[in-house]
């Protein structure tokens, strides 16, 4: 009987977490972006030091975080990087936990693609 509650409790505790998608920001390709989102979550500065283009600027740290994104289709792809990965990941996560369906963390973040231009 113990074990049976524990099969349910690891079987609740598995559904109950939500799963998020990555990608290497370096493998992000213009057709990716065609009916998507691109959200960088930097603050202001970094963002006006340079970004990707069309992307979005959500600072992670403006306390109506969520709210900005009120507008945008929970059905819609959207692409969220940042300068590492640290936040981006977190804005992922917050957003797929709030009901959008399909948001992609981009790994490595906006550095990765400055080494990638060194190379």
């Amino acid at each position: 009987m113990k074990n049976i509650g524990y099969l349910i409790l690891l079987l609740f505790t598995q559904i109950s977490c939500t799963q998020t998608k990555s990608m290497s920001i370096t493998e992000l390709k213009p057709q990716d972006l065609e009916n998507a989102v691109l959200i960088d979550v930097r603050t202001p500065e970094e963002y006006a030091e340079g970004h990707l283009d069309n992307a979005v600027n959500i600072n992670w740290y403006d306390e109506g975080f969520i709210d900005q994104f009120k507008k945008v289709d929970k059905e819609k792809t959207i692409y969220v990087y940042c300068k590492k990965g640290g936040r981006s990941a977190s804005a992922t996560e917050l957003l797929t936990s709030s009901g959008y369906k399909n948001v992609i963390d981009l790994l490595g973040g906006y550095d990765a693609l400055e080494v990638k231009k060194l190379n």
